[in-house]
């Protein structure tokens, strides 16, 4: 999990009670501290009590945040009094810094409104929003308009904020990878690389045949091979089908050498059947192997799903997963049963194993269907997450929904869990009405709020926020 950096501005208004800066500043690098944040701020020898207040604070202020640009993922904005709102606001514009921002504000006691202690922080906030609005500067609010940073509540504003801040950085620059082409029936996944591009998000391809020229040509004693075939097997027990688990080492050291000579941070695979015709294996096991180590796989070349599936990853730090929406459960319409054949990273699931591919034993054969993974996903809190891309508007589109994973029991195969999300209904007839894929990305969090305001207020995307 690696440390986060935010820039802090400490507002001062020269009519207010400045003291007031000097515990403000304190209490809130307290705080950060012990949430485990590095945090880039002005020290009191810089300026008096670290505060920003002047056009001479204002520059050092965003000369320091300039310097240290490559650190920053956030900034925050505390209000220990009413604030100085247009040193704040010059100060994020002269950093030059398009990274999401918090404002934050002190609340008033009530046995200390006299002259000499009150805040009026209150009020501030607002004129500091204001000015940001103008400024056309884009920022995130606290639930509550005061808080204290020691408050409970704050640290949840806190760690959904450290959420949008490792999407918003994640997304800048992303570059992501396309193997093969999508299955023949599969229309219901096309995307627009063109749009993905236009938001900063480009798409690397690599044919099937080229992958599999590359395979032809591992031997099983190469370095490579034999060292993934051992990190494969430590992920997931294999007991037997010793040929086909070699042809998956050898796919991960392709898929590898790709990936990480291009600087890809996850990839959408052609997963049948060209496949198992050519190759003799299913790659699920070997997707979820990469999607557990931070570098997500989507299935049938669902590229929109596999942005959909980092961005639950970068908000959770956990690995997602794709499903589709698959059966209702019962007469209850408030669960769905979400289903793939799979290709789950373990983290997600119960007692998890590989196997053969149910589905398309009967048209490949079996022996060439091995690679499946199956289990149970765990119960508790699931976020999901779809985006797609509209060539009619030319923009990205996508909904968010929270809900839970329960312990309700299936007779089935594949990588199965039943799903509660209220108002289920509203949802699919969302999903249907909009032309929404059949696919999901799921993770294991409570990341939907984060997600929704990362992607509309600061990528100002399309989202359908359900929750």
């Amino acid at each position: 999990m690696e440390r986060q950096t935010v820039g802090l501005i400490v507002g001062n208004r020269p009519c207010f009670p400045e003291i007031l800066c000097k515990a403000g500043r304190e209490r809130m690098l307290n705080v950060l501290k012990n949430t485990g944040v590095d945090v880039i701020a002005l020290s009191e020898q810089d300026t008096r009590y670290g505060k920003v207040e002047t056009w001479e604070d204002t520059k050092k202020c965003a000369s320091l945040f300039k310097k240290n640009a490559d650190k920053i993922s956030g900034i925050i904005v505390t209000l220990p009094n009413f604030g100085e709102e247009r040193a704040i606001a010059d100060t994020l514009r002269l950093s030059g810094l398009d990274v999401p921002v918090l404002v934050h504000a002190y609340p008033d006691e009530l046995e200390k409104m006299d002259p000499a202690s009150r805040r009026d922080s209150f009020c501030g906030k607002i004129s500091a929003c204001g000015n940001l609005k103008q400024y056309g500067i884009k920022y995130s609010l606290t639930t509550n308009h005061t808080v204290s940073p020691e408050d409970k509540g704050f640290r949840s504003d806190l760690l959904r904020f450290l959420a949008i801040c490792r999407i918003i950085k994640g997304l800048k620059n992303l570059k992501i990878g396309a193997i093969g082409t999508r299955p023949e029936a599969f229309k219901t996944v096309r995307y627009s690389e063109k749009i993905l591009e236009k938001n900063g998000i480009s798409v690397d391809v690599m044919d099937l045949s080229d992958l599999l020229g590359i395979i032809g040509k591992l031997e099983d004693n190469d370095g490579d091979v034999k060292k993934n075939l051992k990190e494969f097997t430590d992920y997931i027990c294999v007991k037997k089908e010793d040929k086909a688990v070699m042809k998956m080492a050898k796919l991960i050291t392709a898929i590898k050498q790709w990936t990480q000579e291009r600087e890809l941070k996850g990839f959408a695979f052609q997963c049948w059947t060209s496949i198992q015709e050519n190759l003799g294996i299913f790659p699920c096991g070997v997707m979820g192997y990469f999607s557990q180590k931070g570098i997500p796989a989507a299935c049938e070349v669902d590229v929109t799903g596999l942005v959909s599936m980092y961005i639950l990853q970068l908000a959770s730090e956990k690995p997602s997963a794709i499903v589709d929406w698959n059966n209702n459960y019962g007469e209850d319409p408030d669960k769905t049963v979400l289903f793939h054949c799979s290709n789950f990273p373990l983290e997600i699931l119960e007692k998890p194993v590989i196997t053969h591919h149910v589905i398309l034993a009967e048209t490949v054969g079996k022996d060439k269907t091995f690679g499946a993974v199956e289990g149970k996903i765990k119960p508790g809190q699931v976020s999901l997450l779809r985006l797609s891309t509209d060539d009619c508007s030319g923009k990205i589109k996508g909904y968010v929904c929270q809900g839970s994973m329960t312990d309700d029991k299936l007779k089935t195969f594949g990588g199965v869990g039943v799903a509660e999300i209220k108002n289920l209904q509203k949802l699919l007839n969302f999903i249907c009405m909009n032309g929404f894929e059949h696919h999901v990305a799921i993770n294991l969090s409570d990341t939907a709020e984060a997600i929704s305001e990362a992607l509309t207020v600061y990528k100002e995307w399309d989202i359908y926020a359900h929750y």
